[in-house]
């Protein structure tokens, strides 16, 4: 029998889970937000991205994987705040929050600033380890999304995609959403061959994403 493209991310084996431990109880703390690339921080750490529409749950996840339910804050009007946050995370590594796209409500000049500064970014940031680009799990891959996987094909960058929410979908509806990202993901080349399932709300995915962003080269 063949395996399925892009399967679930299984729960992580003992000796990454202690990896997870210890970094994410290292503290994470907000560093600075960043609107043009000459005030992005030394890259001198192992750095790992966030990306995703607007209300796909961004903010929430981040604050689960660290434990503080305050660190990363979600704004109510997207395209408000254009910046790409930086969070430390113990001695070694970046969380890095780029703002939501699919801006309906933004000006197009501040969605084309924007859109220049995720581009010049993931082009030369050479600690950037692996993109998470979140999903919903509840609607699957929208035009918003293929842009942004696209973009990172262009920059060389991995990306994995990470469905929020999961608890939201129905259980009749999980194989066909599913079905429709693994075909989309199909299509890009520069994405991880995995998916991680998450809901903040229930903490599910949360050890197994952790690990894995401990874990990475």
């Amino acid at each position: 029998m063949t395996s399925l493209p892009f399967p679930l991310a299984e729960a992580p084996e003992p000796q990454a889970a202690q990896a997870a431990h210890r970094l994410f109880t290292g503290g994470a703390d907000f560093l600075k937000g960043v609107v043009a690339m000459d005030g992005l921080p030394p890259a001198d750490r192992i750095e790992v991205c966030f990306a995703g529409r607007s209300n796909v749950g961004k903010s929430t996840l981040i604050n689960a994987l660290t434990g503080r339910k305050g660190l990363a804050r979600a704004s109510n009007t997207p395209g408000r705040t254009q910046e790409i946050n930086f969070f430390t995370l113990g001695d070694n590594h970046y969380l890095v929050d780029l703002p939501g796209y699919g801006f309906a409500e933004a000006p197009l000049p501040v969605v084309q600033r924007w859109q220049e500064l995720l581009r010049t970014y993931l082009a030369g940031r050479a600690t950037l380890r692996r993109a998470f680009v979140l999903i919903d799990a509840r609607h699957g891959v929208k035009k918003a999304d293929e842009e942004i996987m696209t973009l990172l094909d262009q920059s060389a960058v991995t990306f994995q995609a990470v469905l929020t929410k999961a608890d939201k979908v129905k259980e009749k509806d999980r194989a066909r959403i599913l079905d429709q990202v693994r075909e989309r993901l199909s299509k890009h080349p520069a994405a991880f061959p995995e998916m991680v399932l998450t809901s903040s709300e229930k903490g599910i995915g949360i050890d197994t994403l952790r690990a894995i962003i401990a874990t990475l080269p």
